[in-house]
């Protein structure tokens, strides 16, 4: 099998399960999908034929980044000075960005997907779950099928979140008719993708989640049917919680939005919750009790302008947390990189008035790599060994930008952030993204493509 060496690395982040250690002056060697070992003098003479040697000196090399919530199709819909959080409540908000997602065709998911991914990759993301809850009725519902395959075209990992909504705006949600579905329509779709591209296997590229797109916009039954399915095809189950829904939620059930769930089953450690900014220390102790995981998003908390999410508490609980990036419409990038830093930050702008401490940045880090990996249900990838996935991102510290840093590659990302693309990723042993192109791709098409794809539809 073709592998890597990668010769002479400044430093590389390993963690055999134990937590992160910085390695200086090691080599990485993966063959096929796999690592196969980190040391010092691999012996570049007496390696498998096809194994290519690289000199990575000044390189600190880090685990792949791995995104616990996105909505790629929002990146269609981004830059829009007029779609002004500040200036709209989020009813408001709500009422503007749906009827617009709704117009979305076929061809603009595919390559909305490959936008997002594009982006995500060359900051170090390798593998990513994507929330896709937008199936506008013209648009068809090959809609995820097509985001697999944007995903084989680049060579990401993905789990994809087959989201929904079931409740009409007329009993008191915010979607146009034309992105609604039925719970029958959902189930039935959630179990086709399971049963055409679901794999458990080891290194597995494909993944499946149930997810719901969130209880202010769902029948109860749309949750109950989503817990039954997901439980009986063992596998992961994701929604919105905490981002302002609870006082509705105990209006229309009599209870929070964390107790409404978990009252349905739709809790545990096979499910995660995305946001979570609003949610209190009890709710949170009640999460950490069941298991239940948090994608925290934090560049939406900028426009939101409401809470910092907790995540120090969420740290002194127990709760298992990962990082995700966002749709769009609150986050006009797909860079984790930067979500790592900006999580980091806004914990530190608030410091004072926390009960419990910042977590050191190194648990960023963790955050955006073994925290997600958790969150995925996966024991493959998030952290770099033997055995492990060869997934990884590399950044070349010999530049002005990393004078003075070099001596803590742990807190480098979460304390002085990078401010550009890796000089490699690679995911599942192939490199994807390394001087500053797509290998066997052509960036400029892909960007005219899906400019083309996005020219089709009138917002």
């Amino acid at each position: 099998m073709a592998g890597y060496l990668l010769k002479n690395c400044a430093a590389v982040i390993v963690d055999e399960g134990k937590g992160p250690v910085v390695h200086r002056n090691v080599d990485l060697l993966t063959s096929g999908p796999a690592i196969v070992a980190i040391g010092e003098n691999l012996a570049a003479d007496s390696l498998p034929a096809g194994t290519t040697v690289q000199d990575a000196a000044g390189w600190f090399v880090y685990p792949g980044l791995v995104n616990t919530h996105h909505h790629f199709f929002q990146c269609f819909v981004r830059n829009r000075a007029d779609l002004d959080w500040t200036k709209l409540s989020v009813i408001e908000w709500l009422d503007r960005i749906y009827p617009i997602f709704s117009q979305l065709n076929e061809e603009c998911f595919y390559h909305s997907s490959v936008t997002a991914m594009a982006e995500m990759i060359k900051h170090g993301c390798t593998t990513a779950l994507d929330h896709q809850y937008n199936f506008p009725r013209h648009a068809g519902k090959r809609l995820i099928d097509c985001q697999f395959e944007a995903a084989e075209l680049l060579g990401m990992r993905f789990h994809a979140g087959r989201g929904g909504n079931t409740l009409p705006k007329s009993e008191g949600s915010t979607i146009p008719d034309e992105m609604l579905e039925t719970t029958d329509e959902f189930i039935a779709d959630c179990a086709r993708l399971i049963d055409t591209y679901h794999d458990t296997s080891p290194f597995s590229m494909r993944q499946v989640v149930v997810a719901p797109c969130q209880p202010i916009n769902c029948y109860r039954e749309t949750f109950v049917e989503s817990v039954a399915l997901a439980r009986d095809r063992g596998v992961m189950m994701h929604t919105h919680v905490g981002e302002g829904e609870s006082p509705v939620i105990q209006a229309r059930h009599g209870m929070r939005t964390v107790d409404y769930l978990e009252e349905l089953g739709f809790a545990g450690p096979d499910t995660f919750y995305a946001h979570c900014w609003e949610l209190t220390h009890d709710e949170l102790r009640k999460m950490a009790a069941s298991g239940t995981g948090v994608a925290h998003c934090s560049e939406p908390v900028y426009l939101v302008g409401a809470e910092v999410t907790d995540i120090p508490a969420m740290a002194a609980f127990g709760l298992r947390v990962g990082l995700g990036c966002d749709g769009a419409a609150s986050n006009d990038n797909s860079n984790l990189m930067h979500c790592l830093h900006s999580a980091y930050m806004l914990q530190c702008l608030v410091a004072s008035s926390r009960a419990h401490p910042v977590p050191p940045p190194v648990d960023f880090l963790g955050y955006g790599t073994t925290g997600g990996a958790s969150l995925l249900g996966r024991r493959d990838v998030g952290r770099l060994a033997p055995g492990m996935a060869a997934d990884l991102f590399a950044i070349d510290t010999r530049r002005m930008d990393y004078v003075g840093t070099r001596h803590d590659p742990l807190s480098l990302i979460a304390r002085v952030g990078i401010g550009m693309a890796t000089d490699m990723t690679m995911i599942n042993g192939r490199v994807v993204w390394q001087k500053g192109e797509f290998p066997g791709l052509d960036e400029a098409k892909l960007a005219a493509d899906a400019e083309a794809a996005l020219s089709t539809v009138e917002f």
